[in-house]
């Protein structure tokens, strides 16, 4: 007889291979087909909300990894919410505006933009950001995500412009809105002013030159007898481009400054500095003929060295010893603090350089060039006037634009602005009433809030939310107030930003409508629009006030680090300067992904990871496991090792519900289970286990750890079952009766591990834990999708002390024991643990605990005999001494004959004579079969 096909083997049609990538777009047509966004939104109706607002990716080209990364980690939150009894809503967005979709643009149509008109430009920057958006919204579906992707918010869509436009209007009318001449960061290629937050810092070479300014008025500060004629101020600088823009010198009025003679010259330079600057220039040792503070040199007058121009002393604290001369170059037009100390001291803003970077007649011979081309001939015309001390190259970081990567420059010109500084103590105290996850990200926020005076919100473009400001004609007055916010907001509601461009002036504002200032009945519009990050920033109103499902302010934001100066502080910004408070309860922030070795991800390195080639090698499920497996509070490495090893842990977890489900393929948890009382003590281990896990998993995911859950049910999987209870289960679950008392116990605990453990990952594995689902046996009333499911509830009941305590020596013996049955396997003693027979000696609490489970121990460590011995000396000395325990092992091969059925020795077997070749536990199950 065939005693196999007695046995309780697993059986199910749950797949051992995952084939992710084929079978995750079956679950995603099921999830559409079922409507199971829609479903969960129905069935939450009158719950908790917990809003997280989605931070819109730029529609520009497919996702890239760190993309992957962000949607992964909300989708994990939203997910788990919805479990713990939430209402979670998510509604996905997309940031449409801005430069990149301009070029981008740009290059289609292959014109020059100035040769546009508008609305053309306008046109084709739509259809291109939607088609993105299109990409990336199949890309997110395809992680597994799940949203009101048919309903997303859009910065481009007509109602999201027209309340844009209210919240420029509602701070324009609290007076944080203002039109100034300042000294902004301004990129020649995109020919736009910059906001901080769009600026990135790369290295870059640059001139380093030493510069002689000609005294003309030494205000009595001169050494007496010291000769006028051959006295210079040294001033160094990287960017001689800005020369033509110089009127002043700086220094800090608290430094040290010398006279220092040199080879028949007199140069003014700051007493800590003047050894290094003489050496630097490859001049002669120097003598110092005078020190005088900084403060006594105001108002001391030097010559430019090639134009006829005045360079005035003045005073400022920015003038550091940190490099240079401590003599600094003051150009206002071509610098914040240059800016700053120019309008202190009245002096002339000269900027003569235009929108793209060129010289301007102001310029005078270098008309024409661009800033670039221009530092040679400057240096060569400081040359032929023997003004320039010296001169070399430098490396350093330097700003640059973040979104065509060139370097940018500082240009004085007018624009609007907000001001920070009208609502900045508001502003910081909202920050200290959110939750920040890192803690380091409020002092982080609050420096760059604190630091912050000004927002430069305009920019030179016409892919954008226009700037609603009307300018008389008659009297140049720029105008905003109710009646032109309301009538472009109108405008917009019906049209889009397109109308701003398709209509004039008088089409747009009320019939009869007259200056306030003059009366003057006829209007311009401004030309400029808003900054991108006034866009997304405005999304709390657009989206969290404007949508019904939606609430504010929301409970979480979820970005990278970067967006501290991004959409974290504009959202800020906008939020407290019209509603009085933050936008978001609580702001999670995650690091940016390198590679294996913590690099930088480049193309030119060759390191890059795509999502969608992951997902086509591994599946979504992997990615969705790196993103949980990862602290990601910090930089997250990947690479191709990493999502090998990821795998290999995603293969263990899944074998672990394959097992399970084919041990329970004839259990019914709606008649087959049994009550807690009926389990046996490894059972009631188990559940101790699993109730463990699940609070240690509860509060990974409570607090965004999720690298704590991931390591929690790895181990709970790998170590808990594999190793221990589903091994020992086996020949309970294998050899009894089916319907037995003993194993429908371990098929009762097997499933509520199952159940539970499905639940507790899906938001991770979200695409196998459905599958899981659909394979799994149903109590009546659940529901057909695990995503509709509830967090299993809390059983402190299984929660036991003393239990834990005796299992914990239990396994710690068990596992050193383990090592001697290798040892004997090594040794060719044995083949099998059940061609064993182990012989323990023992001493104290040791061998009082073995005694009493004396009759459990060949089942626990799937032996076929064990025999307890009081008494460690007595072991042979062949038996291994165990160096954690109070214990000697010796194993030998195990008496009595083999049984067909179950594989363990024993001397019953041939007792029976209908089944000679069974054990007698066997042989009685037979009977009852």
């Amino acid at each position: 007889m065939d005693y196999s096909k007695t046995l309780n083997l697993p059986q199910t049609d749950f797949p051992m291979r995952a084939n992710l990538p084929e079978r995750e777009p079956e679950l995603l047509e099921y999830w559409q087909s079922e409507r199971i966004y829609e479903q969960k939104s129905k069935a939450a109706e009158g719950r908790p909300k917990f809003i997280l607002h989605d931070g819109p990716p730029y529609a520009n080209g497919n996702i890239h990894i760190g993309t992957a990364l962000n949607k992964v980690l909300k989708d994990i939150i939203i997910k788990y919410k919805f479990l713990q009894g939430f209402d979670t809503p998510y509604i996905p967005g997309w940031d449409t505006h801005g430069l990149p979709i301009e070029h981008a643009a740009i290059k289609i149509l292959g014109l020059n933009r100035h040769e546009l008109d508008p609305l053309d430009l306008r046109r084709e920057c739509k259809q291109y950001a939607l088609k993105c958006l299109d990409l990336q919204r199949d890309d997110f579906k395809r992680l597994g995500v799940g949203g009101d992707w048919d309903n997303p918010y859009v910065t481009l869509y007509p109602d999201y412009e027209a309340k844009q436009i209210q919240v420029f209007g509602e701070m324009a009318q609290r007076g944080h809105i203002y039109k100034g001449l300042k000294s902004v960061y301004w990129c020649t290629s995109c020919e736009t002013a910059l906001a901080e937050a769009e600026i990135e810092y790369a290295e870059k070479k640059s001139h380093s030159i030493y510069v002689k300014f000609p005294l003309v008025d030494d205000k009595g500060n001169l050494p007496v007898g010291v000769d006028s004629k051959n006295v210079y101020a040294v001033i160094w600088t990287t960017t001689p481009w800005t020369m033509p823009a110089n009127v002043a010198i700086a220094v800090n009025p608290e430094l040290d400054y010398v006279w220092a003679e040199v080879n028949g010259e007199i140069y003014l330079l700051a007493a800590q500095l003047a050894t290094s600057v003489i050496a630097a220039n490859g001049l002669e040792e120097y003598t110092v003929l005078a020190t005088m503070k900084g403060v006594s040199l105001e108002g001391m007058v030097f010559a430019h060295p090639f134009i006829n121009r005045e360079s005035l002393i003045v005073l400022g604290e920015h003038v550091t010893l940190e490099q240079g001369t401590g003599c600094v170059h003051t150009a206002p037009g071509h610098g914040q603090e240059d800016f700053d100390i120019g309008v202190k001291y009245g002096l002339p803003i000269i900027s003569p350089v235009d929108h793209s970077g060129r010289f301007t007649a102001e310029g005078g011979i270098f008309q024409g060039m661009t800033v670039e081309d221009a530092n040679v001939p400057v240096i060569k015309e400081l040359i032929g006037r023997g003004l320039l001390l010296g001169k070399s190259s430098v490396r350093h970081q330097y700003a640059h634009c973040w979104r065509c990567k060139n370097p940018i420059i500082y240009r004085a010109t007018e624009q609007w602005f907000a001001s920070v500084e009208g609502f900045r103590e508001a502003a910081l105290a909202a920050i200290k009433n959110v939750q920040w996850i890192p803690t380091w990200g409020e002092e982080r926020i609050h420096n760059m809030i604190a630091d912050r005076k000004d927002w430069c919100i305009s920019r030179q473009r016409v892919w954008g939310v226009p700037i609603p400001i009307f300018y008389c004609e008659q009297c140049n007055e720029h105008i905003i107030n109710d009646v032109t916010i309301a009538a472009v907001t109108t405008l917009l509601r019906k049209e889009g930003s397109d109308g701003w461009w398709a209509h004039s002036a008088a089409e747009i504002l009320p019939e009869g409508f007259a200056c306030p200032q003059c009366s003057h009945t006829s209007f311009r519009k401004e030309t400029d629009i808003m900054d991108v990050w006034f866009d997304s920033g405005s999304s709390h109103a657009s989206v969290l006030e404007e949508r019904k499902e939606l609430v504010s302010p929301a409970d979480l934001y979820l970005e990278g680090s970067d967006q501290h100066r991004g959409w974290f502080q504009s959202s800020l910004l906008t939020c407290v300067a019209t509603r009085g408070r933050a936008p978001y309860k609580a702001v999670l922030t995650h690091g940016f992904v390198v590679d294996g070795d913590g690099r930088k991800m480049s193309k030119s390195i060759g390191n890059v990871i795509f999502p969608q080639e992951v997902i086509k090698q591994y599946g979504a499920d992997i990615l969705r496991l790196w993103v949980a497996s990862a602290d990601y509070k910090t930089d997250i490495r990947i690479s191709k090792d990493i999502l090998k090893q990821l795998s290999e842990v995603y293969r263990k977890i899944r074998n672990t519900f394959r097992y399970i489900l084919g041990n329970i393929a004839d259990f019914d948890p709606n008649t087959d289970k049994v009550k807690p009382e009926q389990l046996l003590e490894l059972d009631r281990w188990a559940l101790l286990r699993l109730e463990q896990v699940r609070q240690k998993v509860t509060k990974a995911y409570e607090e965004y750890e999720f690298h704590h859950l991931y390591h929690a049910v790895h181990n709970f999987c790998a170590v808990d079952l594999s190793a221990v209870y589903l091994d020992i289960l086996k020949d309970r679950s294998y050899t009894s009766v089916p319907h037995s008392l003993e194993r429908r116990a371990a098929q009762t605990v097997m499933y509520e591990i199952m159940t539970t453990l499905v639940t507790i990952i899906s938001p991770v594995l979200a695409f196998t834990a459905e599958e899981v689902w659909k394979y799994m046996p149903k109590l009546s009333g659940m529901p057909d999708s695990v995503q509709m499911a509830e967090w299993p509830v809390e059983h402190p009941e299984y929660l036991d002390s003393v239990l834990e305590n005796k299992w914990d020596r239990i396994l710690a013996m068990r596992s050193e024991i383990t090592k001697a049955l290798e040892n004997a396997r090594r040794a060719k003693v044995i083949g099998h643990s059940l061609d064993a027979e182990v012989v323990l000696y023992a001493d104290g609490e040791e061998y009082s605990q073995l005694a009493v489970i004396a009759d459990q121990l060949a089942t626990i460590l799937i032996v076929s005999g064990v025999q307890v011995i009081e008494g460690k000396v007595n072991a042979p000395a062949a038996a291994l001494a165990t160096e954690d325990v109070a214990l000697a092992v010796a194993v030998m091969p195990a008496s009595g004959e083999k049984c067909e059925r179950c594989w363990i020795y024993s001397n019953t077997v041939s007792a029976d004579v209908a089944h000679p070749t069974l054990c007698a536990r066997c042989a009685g199950v037979m009977k009852e079969l």
